[in-house]
């Protein structure tokens, strides 16, 4: 009895795949106006296991898994199109969808570049580039949140430190207690201490160290031994700013008597006084050329001295009777001044003034912008790169981002020794400018003398 019921129910089966069969080859014949009618008079006969069983496969039929289904080049290509916190979202869709966007190289890397990260395109790693934008959100983050620094101070001076100067991780310090300091800043070390002048301008090296007295003369000192091992005599006025170059075997010296020397560096005598200025000169700058015009060609060295009101452009090589190539300032009346810092890296002169940043091409000497900060006046030039610039004034510490030209961050300074000469205080670490990549936003940002002669120094926090 049971054997003859299980074939009279495979026969209905058979009956049913035929007659399914047959169904499907006229449903697919009719149009989509007959289809939609074919359905809805079979929705109408059916119960509700029918209609469970039809709302359990309508949602996997309706909603595909795209990023699954589609190939990989055309998933990249839609994925390009969503902001980055978007994709940190869908990456917690599902281990697949992860792995796809997790991989898409470009979308990473372009949103890395967005938050003003350097790129290194050899790197091809695609999980690496995510990784780095998460890094680099929580840097930036930490910006805005004014998280990412952190302070210390250099103590050991026992009279005003005027005179600062850094190079890899080492500050050096001049002092009116006739010393110069030189720290390692990651351990608030003194490295060296050697009798000195009153320094107004110190610049120093491996072996020496080079600096500019409110004496009137510049020396060379060696770190080992402490020994003078140059004195350069011939200004009349205090030395505000030194430069020097190894290559060329030339110092200069911007001083009070309205007067730039350049100096044989290991004869230490004097080759040339160029004069034109007509007030003290604060700042000299001795950089190689990296554009080419009509006046100079890549590889030229170039000397940058500024005063009050104007800032001159001579050639320095091998040919030391130079004469200036020009003259730069911000008003022909003199009705605006200059401040003391100056940015010079052989493509763009940058200064600051009452009206903002000034930025010249040095191929045409072109002013090719000025930027101006509305809320707040008077900003004063540390540090400025390809993205990222860095200024202050009395109460705070501003990083901008060059792109928009807006304050992205800023952190609160102390009562720092004020000076017309702007001598008192300097930026640190200076790659960062040229955009973060999260290795550089290590060591230091900004030191400033104080009052009570130690060294205040704001450094970058490490990474959480």
């Amino acid at each position: 009895m049971e054997t003859g019921k299980f074939f009279h129910n495979l026969m209905e089966r058979k009956d049913f795949e035929t007659w399914l069969d047959n169904i499907s080859v006229t449903f697919l014949s009719l149009t989509d106006l007959q289809k939609n009618e074919t359905l809805d008079h079979l929705i109408s006969l059916s119960g509700a296991v029918q209609l469970r069983h039809l709302s359990n496969n309508l949602e996997t039929l309706l909603k595909r898994d795209f990023l699954k289904l589609l190939p990989l080049e055309l998933s990249f290509y839609l994925l390009k199109w969503l902001d980055p916190q978007t994709l940190l979202t869908c990456c917690l869709v599902s281990k697949q969808w992860n792995k796809v966007i997790s991989a898409c190289t470009e979308v990473w890397q372009t949103a890395c570049k967005n938050l003003g990260w350097q790129i290194d395109d050899s790197v091809q790693d695609a999980l690496h580039w995510k990784k780095v934008y998460l890094k680099a959100i929580l840097r930036m983050k930490q910006l805005e949140d004014h998280e990412a620094f952190e302070t210390s101070s250099l103590i050991g001076h026992s009279a005003r430190v005027y005179a600062l100067y850094y190079k890899d991780g080492l500050l050096c310090t001049g002092s009116d207690d006739l010393s110069a300091k030189l720290w390692d800043v990651s351990t608030g070390q003194c490295v060296y201490g050697i009798q000195t002048h009153t320094c107004a301008a110190v610049k120093f090296d491996e072996q020496k160290l080079v600096t500019g007295s409110f004496d009137n003369t510049v020396a060379c000192w060696e770190w080992s031994s402490g020994a003078r091992t140059q004195h350069f005599r011939g200004h009349t006025g205090a030395v505000f700013s030194v430069d020097y170059n190894d290559e060329l075997d030339i110092l200069v010296s911007g001083s009070a008597d309205f007067t730039v020397k350049v100096w044989a560096l290991s004869a230490g005598t004097c080759l040339n006084t160029l004069t034109g200025h007509t007030e003290w000169v604060t700042k000299v700058v001795l950089q190689k050329c990296k554009v080419k015009s009509l006046l100079h060609s890549p590889g030229d060295f170039i000397l940058l001295s500024a005063d009050k009101y104007e800032i001159k452009i001579w050639p320095i090589g091998r040919e030391i009777n130079c004469k200036c190539l020009k003259t730069l300032s911000v008003s022909e009346d003199r009705s605006i001044c200059l401040q003391p810092r100056l940015h010079f890296d052989g493509k763009y002169i940058v200064c600051s003034s009452a009206l903002g940043l000034y930025q010249w091409d040095f191929a045409s000497y072109d002013i090719l912008r000025v930027i101006k900060t509305p809320e707040i006046a008077n900003l004063a030039l540390l540090g400025f790169g390809d993205i990222f610039a860095l200024l202050f004034d009395n109460r705070y510490l501003y990083i901008m981002d060059l792109r928009t030209e807006s304050l992205i961050s800023r952190w609160p300074l102390p009562e720092y020794r004020k000076s017309k000469r702007g001598s008192s205080f300097l930026a640190g670490e200076a790659s960062w400018l040229n955009g973060l990549d999260g290795h550089n936003d290590t060591g230091l940002v900004f030191a400033t003398s104080m009052p009570d002669h130690s060294i205040h120094l704001v450094l970058w926090k490490e990474h959480g």
